[in-house]
């Protein structure tokens, strides 16, 4: 009976063990039962795997060592005198994923050690210091526990600073790495803890981010042999021995932790070896270091240990309670691995099928078609999305403004302030496709339209004014129009340029989109990237040669619009420009008017003085006009043109006069140039960059694949690498199954086996 007990519990680890590296080599989505050891660098993480197992192999000591994790698939062999490890996956990052390898390789314990220090120190000298693939190994020896163990890189505590960025830099990788391997629910997690105060949760503060109530968690304190001076009174030690259940937060396993501590001595035949073999150190070292703890202990508290408080200290205690624990997890969870199981090898089934039949579409006219079909569905997802649709998540492809000014640009003006984008409607809706094109338009309207003519300097206009070819004297129109059209020009070629940066952006990212949406349909031919990046690179060509030609086309027209003023174009207010130069020139007439008799009585004053003749108070402007009919006293229209003339043509210096017709004219021919702008910006950019999306990229498409199919068949569908491509995913696919056949059928007949033990 013990035999086929014992035989029994070698099958179900052994399936477990297959089961595990089938998930590691494989990827596949189910996981066997194992324990996750981890703790802080230095915390003796890889010191107490080596005590568990009964034997020294790994790469231990001070600083860093652990930088792959390792999982020991470990099995008791009474009659194994000397441990049996092969290597069951070793590749390293380097190499592909295709030079995984099922066929176990037996290693001696100093080729398993050299192997793991070369790795640590190849990755020790790589950009990423850590790597999550697993070392995964297989071993049978006399003092070996039936358990799975998964040894973890230790977590890093760098101080904190500018100078220790590095060190922070992999203190977040591996806690990252650990803390993906923590999320596998079958894990038991082995969290160890080097303190002597239970209220520093060192460890634990990573673990319980994961496992927040400790359910799946056996806590370890390590190290006991250099605790146990430190405490000074019994309390102390009764306070670690048993701490108070707040104090742990949680409802660990086990009820309580374990206390262990290890031999820091080596095995080896060096000076420096303090063991000659394993056997001495783990029958010798390790209970000898268990005996003296117990006697430490019982010295300190006054009193000897219960047997529930023996049943927590040394290696074996914990090695006992983790066996019992993990086959229960084993046979709990037997009739659950069955169903999965059978899901991955339907799952495998189909993939072989669909490699099977890629295999045989491999002909010129199958994939000819094929690629005809995929431009006519790509063609329709693009239509799709510019018409507007729901079928693809907002929260993974839409855009709000704020992400859609981020990554496409934004309207910017000469100030350099931005719209307030909560002024721009659906600003926070996440958008794509034509309901994206159409808020950008929006905005684009919205802040164009409230562009202000830049301020005016009395310098500007002064320069403005310059010299004609024929006179000296100065035009004020010219003057209004040079400085208008300037302004314009500055003002507005940027906007341009930012709409169709702007634009451009929303169109590519149709593509990802047309992408996702073809594989929703199961229309995506995901086997041949060569074609599908030759689809892409085409339409990114198209999109960005369109968005080209179309600014082109807009700069023409702002380079004409701001290249000669055309009063039939730029005068889009003509009454009100009439108004405010008509109110104008009636305040101005009487100023000149005033102006005038002042200068005359002043002329008459000092005649009046040279020829001794003091003049009267009661003089009046009407009896200074000598020559003149005494019966007028309105200018008449000849007298308003010369007044006129002499403040403008004729006088160079700028009146507050001149300066407010210069300013009104250019904001007049400014809002003209602007309102011509919007219109055919908008207009050029729907007709020129959006419409040929609809009614030019298909043909052009098309153009371009019937070349590539007539003249490059070979290159667009790369057919030698992917028949190779194929073959080499059709022989994987094949070891996989045929390895989850053999595990279905293990698990079955353990399940068989456990149903008919329990229902005896």
């Amino acid at each position: 009976m013990e035999e086929e007990e014992e035989e029994e519990k070698s099958r179900l680890y052994e399936a477990y063990n297959e089961l595990h590296g089938l998930a590691q080599d494989f990827e596949t989505p189910f996981d066997a039962p194992a324990v996750l050891v981890v703790g802080h660098q230095t915390d003796g993480k890889s010191a107490l795997v080596e005590a568990l197992m009964g034997f020294q192999f790994n790469h231990v000591g001070g600083g860093t060592k652990t930088r792959r994790p390792i999982t020991l698939h470990m099995k008791y062999d009474p009659d194994c005198e000397v441990p049996l490890c092969r290597i069951v996956s070793s590749d390293t990052d380097v190499e592909p994923p295709s030079t995984v390898t099922s066929v176990p390789q037996q290693k001696s314990l100093q080729q398993i050690q050299s192997y793991i220090e070369a790795e640590n120190k190849r990755l020790e000298h790589e950009p990423c210091q850590f790597s999550a693939k697993e070392i995964i190994i297989t071993v049978e020896y006399k003092y070996c526990p039936n358990l799975t163990i998964i040894d973890t890189p230790g977590l890093l505590a760098p101080a904190p600073g500018r100078k220790n960025r590095a060190l922070q830099g992999q203190a977040r990788l591996v806690e990252s790495l650990v803390r993906a391997k923590m999320q596998h629910k079958e894990f038991i997690i082995l969290c160890l803890e080097d303190c002597s105060d239970w209220s520093n949760a060192t460890t634990r503060r990573v673990v319980m981010q994961i496992d927040p109530e400790l359910s799946r968690t056996v806590i370890v304190s390590t190290k006991l042999d250099t605790k146990i001076p430190q405490f000074a009174c019994s309390s102390d030690v009764e306070v670690f021995l048993r701490p108070p259940a707040c104090t742990l937060d949680g409802c660990i396993l086990g009820d309580s932790p374990f206390f262990t501590s290890v031999p820091s001595g080596r095995v080896g035949s060096t000076h420096e070896s303090v063991y000659r073999s394993n056997d001495e150190f783990k029958q010798q070292a390790i209970s000898l270091r268990e005996m003296e703890d117990v006697a430490s202990l019982e010295e300190k508290l006054g009193r000897p240990l219960s047997k529930e408080e023996r049943s927590r200290i040394g290696v074996s205690s914990l090695r006992l309670f983790l066996e019992e624990l993990l086959k229960k997890r084993y046979m709990d969870s037997v009739p659950l691995i069955i169903p999965l199981l059978e899901k991955e090898h339907r799952t495998t089934t189909r993939k072989l099928n669909d490699i099977n039949q890629e295999l045989s579409n491999l002909d010129e006219v199958k994939l000819k078609e094929k690629g005809r079909v995929f431009h006519d569905s790509f063609l329709t997802k693009l239509s799709l999305l510019l018409k507007g649709t729901v079928v693809a998540p907002p929260d993974k492809f839409g855009e709000t403004l704020q992400d859609e000014r981020v990554n496409g640009g934004a309207f910017t003006g000469t100030d350099g302030l931005q719209f307030p984008y909560k002024l721009i409607p659906n600003a926070g809706m996440r958008l794509y496709g034509g309901a994206q094109y159409h808020r950008a338009m929006a905005e684009f309207r919205f802040v164009v339209g409230a562009t202000k003519c830049p301020p005016i300097t009395r310098e500007e206009i002064v320069n403005a004014c310059g010299v004609e070819d024929i006179h000296d004297g100065t035009n004020y129109s010219r003057t209004a129009c040079v400085i208008a059209v300037a302004k314009a020009r500055d003002t507005f070629e940027p906007f341009l340029h930012q709409l169709g940066f702007r634009l451009l952006h929303i169109l590519k990212r149709l593509l990802p989109i047309s992408v996702y949406l073809l594989q929703k349909d199961g229309e995506y031919l995901s086997a041949h990237e060569v074609f599908l990046r030759r689809v892409a690179s085409a339409f990114n060509n198209f999109a960005e040669s369109t968005e080209r030609a179309c600014r082109e086309k807009c700069m023409e027209d702002l380079v004409s619009t701001t290249r000669y003023v055309t009063w039939s174009i730029h005068n889009k207010n003509q009454a009100g420009l009439r108004q405010f130069l008509g109110s104008f020139a009636g305040s101005e007439n009487s100023v000149t008017s005033t102006t005038s008799a002042v200068s005359q009585e002043s002329f008459g004053s000092v005649t009046n003085e040279k020829n001794n003749v003091k003049p009267r108070a009661d003089v009046k402007l009407s009896h200074l006009t000598s020559g003149v009919d005494s019966g007028t006293c309105i200018q008449t229209t000849e007298t308003k043109l010369v007044d006129l003339l002499d403040t403008t043509l004729w006088n160079r210096r700028l009146a507050p006069s001149s300066e407010r017709i210069v300013y009104a004219l250019v904001q007049h021919i400014f809002h003209g140039i602007r309102e011509h702008f919007l219109a055919f910006a908008e207009l050029k950019f729907n007709c020129f960059l959006l419409m040929p999306v609809v009614d030019k990229l298909p043909a052009l498409l098309r153009e371009d694949l019937e070349y590539a199919f007539e003249n490059e068949l070979d290159n667009v569908f790369d057919i030698t690498h992917l028949r190779h491509s194929l073959g080499q995913q059709k022989r994987e696919m094949e070891i996989e199954l045929k390895r989850i056949n053999k595990l279905k059928e293990k698990f079955r007949q353990i399940h068989e086996q456990l149903s008919s033990v329990r229902s005896g």
